[in-house]
């Protein structure tokens, strides 16, 4: 991947950091987004432990804050002028209901809004190195199996209702699925493509730090170290076999199904017409 350039989000966490880490060992020059310039200077020190001749940018984006991402956009585009891979890969879970200062429900703005704004951006970049001949950009979805998860159009913010992590992340997952198969479609035949990978449980993530107990400790228990689960992202965003399959969700290597609402055309579609609506897009 020398001469390549990548974006990921959420490399202060432990699977957006082996993400990271995996396309610094590749070779690509890693543009490392975190919420403030110490969290990314702490991100990228993480990785130069690991790949010490790492080729690394930091770049101040909170994922929370619509003008943050515009700025982060606008930084990274006054200094590339091609982006080879986008990994959205950073995420929250939250046990009480907060509101951002655009007036977005938190997990709603982190997990779906600034995957569709930050990736809808750099929409300019990605596509015009894949216009190049032999060329293919990819953008990288973190999500997840969504169980039963439906999207309520009329509350998609869980405003209604007792709020917790378990009626308010699930449907993100759904909903990252969605856009995913959306951008996938939108940009059929630009040479640019776009999964979404099922990383499965994660040990000592930080996304749990705002969880209970019982879940932190399945997790911790049973989930893959954060390497382990970088194997399929970094599949999706380095191998060629990847690189003409787009709109599918991976786990280990293997195409999983979207199940009811996550095969459905129309909720992609009124998906999209509401982030757009949210990000004050035409």
């Amino acid at each position: 991947m020398d001469g390549t350039v990548a974006l990921v989000t959420g490399a202060a966490g432990g699977l957006g950091g082996a993400v990271a880490s995996g396309l610094a060992r590749e070779g690509a020059l890693v543009v490392v987004a975190g919420r403030s310039t110490t969290r990314a200077s702490e991100a990228m020190a993480g990785i130069r432990r690991l790949v010490p001749g790492a080729k690394l940018e930091p770049l101040v984006c909170d994922l929370s804050d619509q003008s943050s991402i515009h700025a982060a956009a606008a930084e990274f585009l006054s200094r590339h002028d091609r982006l080879d891979v986008l990994v959205n890969a950073a995420g929250v879970f939250r046990k009480e209901r907060q509101v951002t200062r655009d007036g977005l429900e938190l997990t709603f703005a982190t997990n779906v809004m600034a995957y569709f704004l930050l990736t809808d951006l750099l929409l300019d970049a990605l596509t015009h190195h894949a216009a190049a001949p032999r060329s293919n950009s990819r953008i990288v979805n973190i999500a997840s199996r969504y169980g039963n998860a439906r999207l309520n159009f009329d509350d998609l913010q869980t405003a209604s209702g007792k709020y917790s992590y378990l009626r308010s992340t699930p449907p993100t997952m759904l909903a990252r699925v969605l856009l995913t198969q959306e951008f996938a479609e939108r940009l059929r035949g630009s040479g640019v493509v776009a999964n979404a990978a099922h990383p499965g449980l994660v040990k000592n993530t930080t996304l749990l730090q705002d969880v209970g107990g019982p879940f932190r400790w399945i997790t911790n228990t049973f989930g893959a170290p954060a390497e382990k689960a970088a194997d399929t992202p970094l599949w999706l965003a380095t191998s060629r076999e990847t690189a003409g399959v787009s709109g599918k969700l991976w786990a280990k290597r293997k195409e999983l199904p979207t199940p009811g609402m996550g095969s459905d055309p129309e909720a992609r579609k009124r998906l999209w017409d509401a982030c757009a609506r949210l990000a004050g897009m035409p």
